[in-house]
């Protein structure tokens, strides 16, 4: 086997990322047992297959390696060989395996190795039957060894999802669920179809010199890529949310809280504690002293419906503002209520009415959360980043409290029911393993 001075090898910049912890196994398995299964490069050293190999060997200070030095018709050609190396491995995520199955296929089309729509195995050319014949998707999925859905799917994920989401998604735990890239592929497809006739005629235009049509037609895919993007954003961050909001459910039923809760003596009308950054308000919230609390510039405000709902100023306090009830009651408080009404989210057994003085554009993917946590979870994730303001004129058990404790945002919360107040400052002072003093304690206005 020859062997190839390191140095001179080349690394195309299409090559899949370098994994560390692949590369430190293969490190010491090569000071080991020295370098059992050589690299394959083609006959201008570009590497084919091999590259957590040859990685390894250059941190060993290794000079030369064993190389299988193999010829291939051309680029593509060898490409092709290297797409195939990369699907043998099972560490790729679905995104990246996706990708990979698309380039493959594009690859096969361009060498005459892919049938197209109205293609049979006993297409003529030139009057000779072709040799090798092309081949369908069933056949190409079968290679890859999936069915033909999931590769049809696959394909679909790779080809439809916005580049700049893809850097999104890349390296989070949403590029390792088909089902949630699908999900993604899918919104927006009425823009990004759009977006490809528009750049037909831009085509077309250009052919015909005719610039201001062209440049209109540009512009047009301009917008509806920038529409796609937006929309495959939020479905992207919708996975997100469900994923985390999921996971927090499961870790609140697997941990059982014991709430040390305040002395129900301490608590009073109009008290307030500041816990960490979190602000608690004994009183009714519906008033001016809660509202004078509040910062100007909060991103969230979840509350529940009351029989008697005087909350509507939360709509100019926070960018968003997410209701909940129960079913059988929310399409009145929709008509009867002055906030600006944006769209409906049912999750679980839950109905959530967002409103805004903003446009805010509804997740197309389809939600599937259960239980209020599950849910304060979700919008937390949908609407607000880290450090936001969120609002909460309502304690309820505390999940918004903790949720904004975990998650990293700041909470003005408050409840005229003190029992719920002093239930909620016990659960947060279990949560957080820090004891509220009464040096946390005022009263009055900041």
């Amino acid at each position: 086997m020859p062997t190839v001075a390191i140095d001179r090898i080349k690394i195309g910049r299409n090559r899949r990322p370098v994994k560390s912890e692949k590369v430190d196994e293969l490190k010491e398995s090569i000071k080991a047992n020295g370098l059992l299964n050589p690299i394959t490069v083609d006959q201008k050293l570009n590497l084919i297959a091999g590259l957590h190999r040859l990685t390894a060997c250059k941190l060993l200070g290794l000079e030369a390696i064993e190389c299988n030095i193999v010829a291939y018709a051309g680029a593509d050609q060898a490409r092709l060989a290297e797409i195939d190396e990369n699907l043998i491995r099972n560490e790729l995520e679905p995104l990246e395996r996706s990708e990979l199955w698309l380039e493959r296929d594009q690859i096969l089309e361009r060498m005459g190795l892919r049938a197209k729509v109205g293609d049979n195995q006993h297409t003529l050319k030139g009057g000779e039957m072709i040799s090798p014949p092309p081949k369908r998707t069933l056949e190409l999925a079968k290679e890859a060894g999936y069915s033909e859905r999931t590769f049809q799917h696959g394909k679909q994920i790779a080809k439809s999802i916005h580049p700049e989401v893809k850097q999104l998604i890349k390296g989070t735990a949403i590029a390792d669920s088909p089902t949630a890239l699908l999900n993604i592929a899918r919104a927006g497809t009425k823009e990004r179809t759009l977006a490809e006739s528009a750049q037909q005629a831009k085509d077309l235009a250009q052919v015909r010199g005719d610039i201001a049509e062209a440049e209109r037609q540009a512009q047009l895919v301009k917008e509806l890529q920038a529409k796609q993007k937006e929309l495959q954003t939020l479905a992207y961050k919708s996975a997100v949310a469900q994923k985390e909001a999921k996971l927090a459910v499961k870790k609140t039923q697997n941990k059982s809280e014991n709430v040390i809760a305040a002395s129900n003596s301490t608590i009073q009308a109009g008290d307030e504690w500041v816990l960490g950054r979190h602000l608690v308000y004994g009183g009714d919230t519906s008033k001016q002293e809660f509202r004078n609390l509040l910062p100007s510039d909060a991103a969230l405000a979840i509350a529940t419906l009351s029989s008697a709902w005087e909350h509507n100023y939360l709509v100019e306090e926070a960018r968003v503002v997410a209701v909940i009830r129960s079913e059988g009651h929310i399409y009145d408080f929709y008509k009867n209520n002055q906030m600006p009404f944006q769209y409906e989210l049912l999750l679980g057994n839950l109905y959530v009415g967002i409103f805004s003085h903003q446009i805010i554009t509804k997740p197309q993917t389809p939600i599937n959360v259960e239980g209020v946590e599950g849910i304060i979870n979700y919008l937390l994730n949908l609407y607000t980043n880290p450090n936001n303001f969120v609002i909460a004129p309502f304690m309820g058990h505390g999940e918004i409290l903790i949720a904004c404790e975990r998650l990293g945002r700041i909470c003005f919360v408050g409840d005229s029911n003190l029992e719920l107040v002093n239930r909620g400052l016990g659960r947060w002072q279990t949560w957080t393993g820090k004891t509220i003093q009464n040096s946390k304690y005022f009263r009055g206005s900041r």
